[in-house]
């Protein structure tokens, strides 16, 4: 089974973004989000992927993902995922051999920028730039899914805070 192993955390400040070494616009939406698995339609620099993940609280979960014809994904984005999209410009930047993905928010979500890094296990060491926040890997407000249906702009309305 393909597992994926992730941190994620807050970015602090902009001192990540001299770093940059290609940027991407994402858009992305949800087919079905249930309480053990999400399944997701991205698009990104003219290709497109299907992507079931599980849904579990930490780093590890398994990922299986399919590229898809262009076309169809848009037409699934725009027909199929009317309450669970969002559209994010993903930087990478890589850090003592590490390529960390900075997720910059657009839309409803604008103003989160959180920094992912793929790590081939859970104690796997890795140098936390000065740029880096808090740790929110453990946190499901911060997991793309959870984004799509109750956006960061809502936040403080609907859960008490970026902090709650």
């Amino acid at each position: 089974m393909p597992v994926e192993i992730e941190r994620k955390f807050l970015v602090a400040d902009d001192g990540w973004r001299s770093g940059v070494v290609r940027s991407e616009h994402f858009r992305q939406g949800y087919l079905a989000t249930t309480a053990t698995a999400s399944v997701r339609v991205r698009v990104g620099g003219g290709r497109a992927w299907l992507s079931v993940k599980g849904r579990v609280v930490g780093p590890s979960r398994a990922e299986y993902e399919y590229e898809v014809p262009l076309a169809e994904a848009n037409e699934m984005l725009d027909a199929m995922c009317d309450e669970g999209r969002l559209e994010k410009v993903r930087h990478w930047v890589v850090v003592d051999g590490h390529e960390w993905e900075i997720d910059e928010f657009l839309g409803r979500n604008a103003g989160l920028v959180v920094a992912e890094l793929e790590i081939e296990h859970e104690d796997a060491r890795f140098t936390r730039p000065a740029w880096l926040g808090r740790e929110v890997t453990d946190d499901v407000r911060y997991y793309n899914a959870s984004l799509a249906q109750l956006p960061y702009d809502s936040w403080s309305r609907e859960t008490g805070g970026e902090d709650a």
